[in-house]
């Protein structure tokens, strides 16, 4: 056994950094999490992330089983289709996803509101996470301790410090000044709209029921994709949500600091050169008024959509990605998730990486905990084995329709053609069934192989 208990510093209350606090909490080891938001209901909005069976394995293996099931509980309806659709709402595609048990703790996709998320990972860490504490800088002492100081003038000491601080993590500006984060050369601008009576009836069936992806004309795409939960209005469990689902909704403190109803989640992104100079400052009528300026020729229900969305949660968002950095020698700090390799938003592949960084070092340092490792070659294995695997997804989100502000959809006279090429791949790949089978079987392939 070590000479003392081991004890860990994290920053950062996302995602990552949250589910490996759980971890190390549940295997014995101190740990202590600093958040800069002020209250545990700051700094996000309720937009979609999906969690697969790689997001899945991690959270299971980190949360207490009750805690998972809370999880599973608060997710939303899996979607049943994924479409591709023309911004005038014609069907390109639609291809059936394969019936989800939800009920399998692992080997399903779930949707999830990012602040439901959180609000499900703060659950019963009071007495780890201190908010309103902004990181400074760190200071690596010759006894092996470090220490990471905050901008009230307080400091915290520990054997090592993990940064989850994420994309423009302080931690990685200071240890590793070399790692570079790359504009991607696009910027969405996210929405949410209250699924009401009205908005429902805006959809047709199998675009409520499912993901749709927007291929529309000018380089302008967008995705929609409809948020139900086990819970209505007024955050009581719905009419045939019973069992055990029930209970752990109405048990459940985190709801008191979410609002998260159903909703519908609008997002449309283009090449940089088709917003104004000015687009990351707007903010709530501003920015719903730049998107209905954007869409003047998308069908009048998706447009209505913007009409009846939350301007306090329409946000603007510029796509970036690091670039790969060769490693470096292990010591009392390390990085996990955005804060080391950051990517391109879509398929939740950033999240579930997170949380696949978050098991494998909480694996680590339970070994050190025992006495079976040091320290340093804990971190050196983690970060020997995350590094490969985190870069190759940042590569992967790069590949995304549209994702690039280089793409050809995006240029003047080729995008026209890269348009109907994508279009045309698309519906011919959903008539023909061995290449509809095989795009579905590719799907669940993805999402299973990381890790």
């Amino acid at each position: 056994m070590p000479a003392r208990p081991l004890e860990v510093i994290i920053i950062g209350a996302g995602t990552g950094g949250m589910c490996l606090a759980h971890g190390l909490r549940r295997a014995g080891i101190g740990v202590s999490v600093y958040e800069r938001y002020r209250t545990r209901g700051d700094g996000l909005h309720g937009y979609r992330v999906g969690i697969g069976p790689t997001g899945n394995r991690a959270l299971r293996e980190c949360l207490s089983p009750e805690l998972f099931a809370t999880f599973m509980a608060t997710c939303a309806r899996s979607p049943r289709y994924f479409n591709v659709i023309t911004e005038k709402m014609r069907q390109t595609a639609s291809f059936p996803l394969r019936p989800e048990d939800e009920t399998d703790p692992v080997d399903s996709d779930r949707s999830v509101s990012r602040m439901t998320l959180r609000q499900v990972l703060l659950t019963g860490m009071e007495d780890v996470v201190r908010f309103d504490k902004t990181f400074t800088h760190y200071e690596q002492h010759p006894d092996g301790r470090v220490t990471a100081y905050f901008a009230d003038g307080t400091r915290a000491s520990a054997d090592l410090l993990v940064a989850a601080d994420g994309t423009h993590s302080a931690i990685r500006r200071q240890y590793l000044p070399h790692a570079r984060i790359q504009d991607a050369g696009s910027i969405n601008i996210a929405t949410k709209i209250p699924l009401t009576d009205e908005t429902r009836a805006l959809l047709p069936d199998q675009v409520r029921e499912g993901i749709s992806l927007i291929f529309g004309t000018g380089g302008l795409m967008g995705v929609l994709h409809v948020m139900e939960f086990n819970w209505d209005r007024h955050g009581v469990p719905k009419a045939g949500v019973g069992g055990n689902e029930a209970r752990l909704i109405e048990r459940w403190p985190g709801l008191l600091f979410d609002n998260t109803r159903d909703y519908i989640n609008l997002i449309i992104w283009s090449a940089h050169h088709r917003f104004p100079p000015d687009v990351m400052s707007m903010r709530g009528n501003e920015l719903v008024r730049l998107a209905l300026d954007l869409t003047r020729n998308w069908h009048p229900n998706l447009r209505e959509l913007f009409h009846r969305s939350d301007p306090e949660s329409c946000i603007p968002v510029k796509v970036a990605t690091s670039e790969p950095v060769r490693p470096w020698p292990p010591s009392n700090i390390t990085l996990i998730g955005d804060a080391i390799h950051t990517m391109t938003p879509g398929r939740g592949v950033g999240a579930n990486t997170a949380l696949r960084d978050a098991a494998l070092l909480c694996r680590q340092l339970t070994a050190v905990a025992a006495g079976d490792r040091t320290l340093l070659r804990a971190v050196a294995d983690y970060e020997a084995e995350m590094l490969p695997y985190g870069f190759a997804r940042v590569a992967d989100s790069l590949a995304n329709n549209g994702t690039s502000g280089n793409d050809p959809l995006y240029r003047p006279v080729v995008g026209r053609f890269a348009l109907m090429a994508a279009r045309s791949y698309f519906s011919l790949t959903s008539r023909v069934p061995p290449l509809r089978r095989r795009f579905v079987d590719e799907i669940y392939a993805r999402r299973g192989a990381h890790g």
